[in-house]
């Protein structure tokens, strides 16, 4: 799980980011809620995001009546083998390519052909909004690309780039939901929002969404979004305003969040001894501002005495300034966190991205302790550079804290634990 020989103190981190990994992993959270067979009527899968192919092939193996369907996931996030019954595409995260275009029109259709006493299952994680992208008319996928590309730069919350995509869009904001007619609509939530609003994970395909067409405009403006003229006329026309009602055959059920995560990773520290301050899964703002703010917090409880594991999740942002840099918000967290800490003994920590890709990196986020300022300096790699020009991957990578798991298939967003030791005499 990782590229560096662990220390106890990094063993210890581990071992509560896998055990968190483990609660929230689909074929935990899925089985528990599939639903007994229609009597009659057919039953049609559809899923996108990180954890869709996971969830897939946790509902086939779980589901005692006949099904089809059809999930995309982001590249290298399908499980290697064929799932009965369901076929598994894999398209681009963050930005959308033309997989996530085939992949919308395709279950638009397949959703399209069901009727009364049919049963359409959806089944959502995060990334679903790049990995299932269909513009709304008269909007080129070219310009939706590149907005998408901006305000993933801009430093915009999850929230804020998700009201945009629904009203950007021919299939998210309940409009897939719609298309079913009146089949029954089931859908499954693995959470990666701060709070877990289930209109925000995947951009909502299936369910009601309260934003309207006015926030999305208001955000486009605040980060200065371009083709600006042609978003504004987008965003005007009422036919592309969101389903706002959501009738009684429609049903969501939340199976894994955050708070399920950082539930799990508490218990194991406990069991290993440790005092637990969760300071919960709904932290948001600037990456590196939280870092710091996460280490003078630290500091204190340290100079208490305090021998403490503190544990938080949510979904922090960065404001790109290096297009070239490399990096995901929990390196930048955890870079910022070293260097307010300036190398201080007996505190260590972890922050990672439960899906096991930190942004478009191939780790899942990094470890600091109170030797990665001197390794780093030593090896030529000055951290307040590197945080600035966003390049907190190439810093980890050069000093040995970068933490890799591959894809987990899952997704409930930030996982951070800091070890805090009392000073030695």
């Amino acid at each position: 799980m990782s590229r560096e020989t662990n220390t106890p103190e990094r063993t210890l981190l581990l071992s509560l980011f896998e055990a968190g990994l483990k609660r929230v992993a689909p074929d935990v959270c899925l089985p528990p809620h599939v639903p007994e067979p229609q009597t009659g009527g057919r039953t049609l899968v559809l899923g996108a995001g990180k954890a869709a192919a996971a969830m897939a092939d946790a509902f086939a193996r779980t589901y005692s009546g006949p099904f089809e369907g059809l999930v995309v996931t982001r590249y290298g996030h399908g499980i290697g083998r064929t799932i009965p019954g369901i076929e598994v595409l894999e398209a681009n995260h963050p930005v959308p390519d033309d997989v996530s275009q085939q992949a919308a029109r395709r279950m638009l259709k397949l959703a399209g052909g069901l009727t009364k006493g049919d049963r359409l299952v959806f089944l959502a994680s995060g990334g679903g909004s790049s990995l299932m992208s269909l513009p709304a008319p008269g909007l080129p996928f070219v310009a939706k690309q590149g907005l998408m590309k901006h305000l993933l730069h801009s430093g915009a919350t999850i929230s804020q780039i998700n009201c945009v995509r629904k009203h950007l869009s021919a299939i998210k904001g309940g409009r897939l939901a719609v298309a079913a007619g009146q089949a029954e609509v089931l859908t499954y939530v693995i959470s990666d929002v701060p709070h877990d609003i289930t209109h925000d994970v995947a951009s909502g395909p299936t369910v009601a969404d309260p934003t309207t067409l006015e926030h999305a405009a208001d955000i486009l403006t605040r980060y200065r979004a371009p083709d600006r003229a042609l978003m504004e006329a987008l965003l005007n026309n009422a036919p592309n305003e969101t389903v706002k009602t959501a009738p009684p055959t429609w049903h969501t059920r939340l199976i894994a969040t955050g708070h399920d995560c950082l539930k799990a990773a508490e218990q194991a520290a406990v069991a290993a001894g440790y005092d637990v301050i969760n300071l919960g899964a709904d932290l948001e703002g600037d990456a590196a501002t939280l870092g710091a703010a996460h280490a003078a917090l630290a500091l204190k409880l340290q100079a208490e005495g305090k021998r403490v594991i503190l544990l938080s999740g949510g979904e922090t942002s960065v404001k790109v300034t290096n297009a070239a840099g490399r990096g995901g918000r929990n390196m930048t967290y955890a870079l910022s966190l070293a260097l307010r800490l300036g190398g201080a003994s007996g505190i260590s920590a972890l922050a990672g991205d439960t899906d096991g890709i930190d942004g478009s990196e191939d780790a899942a986020g990094a470890y600091v302790d109170n030797i990665t300022l001197s390794r780093a300096a030593k090896k030529g790699h000055d951290a307040k550079k590197a945080l600035d020009e966003n390049n907190s991957y190439v810093f980890f990578e050069a000093t040995g804290g970068l933490i890799s798991t591959g894809p987990t298939r899952t997704n409930v967003n930030d996982f951070r634990a800091i070890l805090i030791e009392p000073r030695a005499a």
